[in-house]
This record gives C-alpha cells, structure tokens and sequence, in this order.
C-alpha cells in the first residue's frame, strides 16, 4: 500500500492517501473532492449543478474550501474554514477502494450558519476500522443557504444536502461503499438536517437510515424567511432580488445576516429563537419542504427508515453559568416567565424538574432552554413516528464534563467517533474522559449503520425507552425524557 489509491469518480479519477498503512487500522482518504460546480458569480443563489468532469487525477489530500469563511478554532467543535470557491465537496473515507460495505454520510453542525466539514472531529478513520465507509459534506451557510430570494431556487442549502446524497448513490460503490445501505447522520444543525430529509418524500431513495444527534429544526415559515430576507435587503441598501443581493460580497451578508434574521439581542434574542427558531435553516417552501418536519414524520414519510436519535441532558446549560451569581436569589418561575409564559406548563415543567430544580434557578433556566430547542424533540418525533410503526431507537448523553460541568452540546461527538485522542477534546471532555463510554457509543453507532438496530429496546414497540449513556442509573430507562413531556 505504498501507492497512493487511485478512485475513478463520475466526473474523473481522484488520488487520495494511505493512514495508518501496514496496521490493522489502515484506510484511506480522500478529500475535498466536488459534487458540484462552485456557488460563484451567476451560479451564486442557483441551484447546486454538477462539477466539469476532469481527466488527470485530482488531488484529493487536503481538505477542500469551506462555506464557513472564519475558522471557529474556539467553538465546541473545532471548525477549520479553508479559503476558496469551490466549498461544494466531499470528503470520503473508506477502508479499502474494493469492497462492498455500508456508509455513513455525516452533515455537520453550526446552526445554519456556521460549521466545516474539514473538522478533524469528523474523520472516519474509526468507523473505517469497523468496516463503515464515512463521508462528510458540505453546504452553504446561513443567507446563501438558506435566505428566500425573489429569482432564486429556495433552500440551497437542503438543495447542497440533495446533491451530495445524489453524488454518493452514483460514486460511492468506487470508495468500498454500498449505495443500497447509506445511513445519513448528524448533530445539531446536521442532526435537524437528517430529520428534514427524512421527512422529505422526494429524497427517500437517497438513504436508507438516520441518525440525529442533538438535532436542532430549521423548519422557518416562508413568510418569517422573506421578512428576515427584506430586512437584509434593506439593511444592505439593495433591492430584494437575486440581482441585488449578489451586489453584496460574502462577507457583507455575513455581517448583515444576524440583524436582518433578529434585530433583538440579550434577552430578546433568546425569546425569538425559542418562540420562532434558529435564525436561518431549512424553510417550509411548499415545493421542496411541504410542511414542517413532525407534522410529515406523523404522516409516515421515512416511515421505513430506522432512526437513532437523542440529546445530550444539559445540551445548552452551560451558556447562563457566568451569570449564576447574579441571579441565584431570583425563583425559577419567575426567570421562566420571559420564556415559557403559560402558567399552566410553565408549572408542570417545574414540577418535572425538580432535581434541576435543586442546582438553581440559572441552571433551571438553562434546562429550559435545553428542553425547549433539542430535548423536547426526542419524544416529538419518537411518537410521530409510532403511528406508523417506524422503527425508532432513542438516547440520552448524561456524563458531565469535568471542564464543562454539565452533559453539555458537542460534548458526546468524539464519543460517538471514538475520537477521545482528537485535537482539543480535551478543551471540552477534559484531559481522561471514559474510553469505556467511547467505546459503548461508538459501537452503538457502527451496530445502527450496520444492522439498522443500536442494541437496546426501541421506542416504537416501549415508548419512552432510552439507552442512557454515563448516567449513574440503569442503561436503559422509560423516563429519561419524562422531564420534556410538559412542553409537548
């Protein structure tokens, strides 16, 4: 294995590079390769078209551009942005060109708007070694993505996800994979990305299960998507077209974009998000995304699709920490009421939330938020999928980072890869975070891309059943989501 492999795509051959060679880890990379022409002058706000086929080999040994243009080398997950034009790509990690085995197609995080498929968080060198061929990819961010644009297709970004799904059904069969077994997974933004697609009839012949983790919904209303799109028309000084808005640079909208989706902040800006979402994502079109994500889950759409899905306990706690001091004395009924104005619920949550309840308001207030953006939507889909039958797993990711001080967002990911030895997980997990929970996750993950089961009691024939990982109770429960039952 000296020679670097050599794969024969749609468009053109592709040379990537060995890891590990002479290990019984060995496998191969190859990166940044296109799945579709660069989003630049007229293609910008256009549908993603196929890339111009080549002849010579490609290198395909680093990372290619990214949509993300700022590194987030201080986020929870790392996020390299690589400069460039071409950010549509794929990189592909298998562990043998030849063979036949399942793949796992993993769509990052970052609210809609920021992420990199280029974090080394994601390598599949692990699934590899556990016979998975991994593929990440990327997708336009935020306005460009997302953004509703008189004379432009909508949803450019789900339309980025369809292409790389399309993509890999015609070129994954070179890499070791097999195009009749891909599991699409993701955490967080990625994780709501995985729910829309199953929720899309017209993609289902892309995939054929799913794994959300911590998944956030985009689901914006198509008239909220063309008030946000206005604002920033305005605020740029251009008309409210696709004309006008490719006057702007990249960068301008990317300064623009926050404002233009919430011009509250603080306070305000919490209440808009947890009343009417993320900022940008995935919008209910009518065309491509018929109605919002639960509502075509409890019609059966991805019915046939097994689906692991869950969240961290405290996903975004963490974030309210630094104020604890300043509002300790104030009852948590009261730092609620901003937030969760029906008494009636606002009580029953309290009342289901008793042990949060003991660590203070602010941490109460944190859980709250938790529930409200990512918890609650585990039971959510859980039971919209029951109706029909679908085989549904869920979880729940209860160690408490000794660094964080909570189950917190992103904190599960290196498990879930087995990457605990990665760049900078420590910064989150701490310098020894448990190989043994690694271990169980991970081989939870390869057992659900493999086999279409994780190993534990699904939700769809015990309701409320979860694994629950590094918690100091039993593994599996049927009240780890009982706490998010109230906000349903």
């Amino acid at each position: 294995m000296t020679d670097s492999p050599v794969v024969t795509t749609a468009s053109g051959p592709v040379r990537g590079f060995w890891r590990d060679a002479g290990t019984p880890d060995v496998s191969a990379a190859f990166l940044g390769i296109p799945f579709a022409k660069p989003p630049t002058g007229q293609r910008r706000f256009a549908a993603p078209v196929p890339p111009e086929p080549w002849t010579e080999p490609l290198d395909a040994t680093q990372y290619g551009a990214t949509p993300l243009r700022i590194s987030g080398d201080d986020n929870l997950i790392p996020e390299p942005a690589v400069p460039g034009k071409s950010t549509l790509n794929v990189n592909v990690f298998t562990p043998d060109p030849d063979g036949s085995r399942p793949v796992l197609v993993w769509i990052h995080g970052g609210g809609f708007t920021e992420g990199s498929p280029a974090s080394h968080w994601y390598d599949g060198a692990r699934f590899n070694r556990d016979g998975v061929v991994t593929v990440s990819i990327s997708y336009r961010l935020g306005f460009d993505g997302f953004g509703e644009i008189a004379g432009a297709p909508t949803n450019r970004g789900v339309r980025d996800w369809i292409a790389a799904l399309e993509w890999v059904q015609q070129n994954i069969a070179a890499f070791g994979g097999d195009p009749s077994r891909v599991t699409i997974g993701g955490q967080s933004a990625g994780g709501g990305a995985v729910l829309t697609l199953l929720g899309m009839p017209s993609v289902q012949h892309l995939f054929h299960q799913a794994i959300a983790i911590s998944a956030a919904l985009g689901d914006v209303p198509r008239e909220t998507a063309r008030e946000r799109a206005e604002r920033l028309a305005a605020l740029g000084g251009v008309s409210a077209d696709v004309e006008g808005y490719r006057s702007l640079t990249e960068k301008r909208i990317r300064q623009l974009q926050p404002q233009a989706a919430t011009p509250r902040k603080g306070i305000g800006f919490l209440q808009d998000v947890l009343t009417v979402g993320l900022p940008w994502g995935p919008v209910i079109d009518g065309e491509l995304i018929e109605r919002p994500t639960v509502d075509s889950l409890a019609r059966g759409i991805g019915a046939d699709k097994p689906l692991l899905l869950g969240a961290t306990d405290d996903e975004f706690t963490m974030v309210a920490d630094d104020d604890a001091s300043k509002f300790w004395w104030v009852p948590a009924g009261l730092l609620l009421w901003p937030f969760l104005r029906d008494r009636g619920v606002r009580r029953a949550w309290l009342r289901a939330n008793k042990a949060q309840r003991a660590k203070g308001s602010v941490a109460t207030a944190g859980r709250y938020v938790s529930d409200k953006v990512f918890r609650v939507l585990v039971p959510r889909v859980a039971e919209a999928r029951r109706g029909d039958g679908a085989d549904t797993w869920a979880y729940a990711f209860s160690w408490v980072s000794p660094v964080k001080k909570w189950a917190c967002h992103c904190l599960d990911v290196p498990f879930w890869f087995d990457g605990l030895d990665r760049d900078k997980v420590a910064n989150l997990a701490g310098p020894h975070p448990p190989q043994t929970l690694a271990d169980q996750m991970h081989a939870a993950a390869v057992a659900m891309v493999t086999s279409g089961e994780p190993g534990w009691p699904a939700w769809s024939t015990t309701p409320g059943t979860a694994r629950v990982f590094g918690g100091s109770g039993p593994d599996v429960t049927v009240d780890a989501y009982d706490s998010t039952l109230a906000l349903l």
